[in-house]
């Protein structure tokens, strides 16, 4: 599995290397394959690309495919980008597009107990509304993202936003430990805030692991 931000590196590579249907079909494998070599499998990836841009060229005269089933008759492209490509480019939500960062979420939430992203999807389609399918992919990748690279800034943005105590439990329900990235990004007063009880100003249990503080005046920011 490579990491979004190398996909991301790659990408931008290739748009500035001119990333049109012509332009890849004139480009030879082995400079296609420089340009992506920080992907995984990308020998087998190179020639999927080459191939793409062939069929684009030849059976839909330079244009995509116009919805997920013929999208997924193109080389190396599976359920989760068609219906992402078909959802935003043609404004038509035929199935959710699945990645592995919304597999692991949902199981972890317990919306689905499946194995792979293929059947996390099947399952999420049996029971989301067909009106929620073409939203669900945008909203969940990027909290997907940050809360496996980018802890602090998503343990930020759950402590600033208007209900943080609900926030900061969706992160612990998705596998953060919060005391730990509070300590790590001098976070700990601001999260203290967020879980004191009105009542007693004893912190919640947010880990798992005990309280962090036992009086809010005992907090430790560092």
């Amino acid at each position: 599995q490579t990491k979004d931000a190398v996909v991301g590196d790659a990408m931008r590579k290739l748009q500035k290397h001119g990333l049109d249907v012509e332009n890849i079909r004139a480009t030879s494998s082995e400079v296609l394959n420089e340009l992506i070599y920080s992907v995984g499998f990308r020998n087998n990836k190179t020639k999927y690309i080459k191939d793409a841009a062939e069929t684009i060229a030849t059976k839909y005269n330079g244009d995509i495919p116009p919805n997920a089933d013929e999208l997924m008759t193109l080389a190396g492209v599976g359920p989760k980008m068609a219906y992402i490509v078909e959802s935003i480019a043609f404004n038509t939500t035929s199935g959710i597009g699945v990645d592995t960062h919304m597999h692991r979420m949902f199981n972890q939430l317990k919306w689905v107990n499946s194995t792979t992203p293929e059947k996390t999807r099947v399952q999420l389609e049996g029971w989301l509304p067909r009106e929620r399918w073409g939203e669900i992919n945008y909203l969940w990748v990027g909290l997907g993202q940050e809360v496996q690279q980018q802890k602090g800034k998503i343990l930020k943005k759950a402590i600033q936003c208007s209900r943080p105590k609900e926030a900061i439990g969706l992160l612990k329900r998705l596998g953060m430990d919060c005391r730990k990235e509070a300590k790590k990004f001098d976070l700990v007063d601001e999260l203290a805030a967020c879980v004191m009880s009105k009542s007693d100003r004893v912190m919640s249990d947010i880990d798992g692991a005990g309280p962090i503080v036992e009086q809010k005046n005992n907090v430790d920011p560092k």
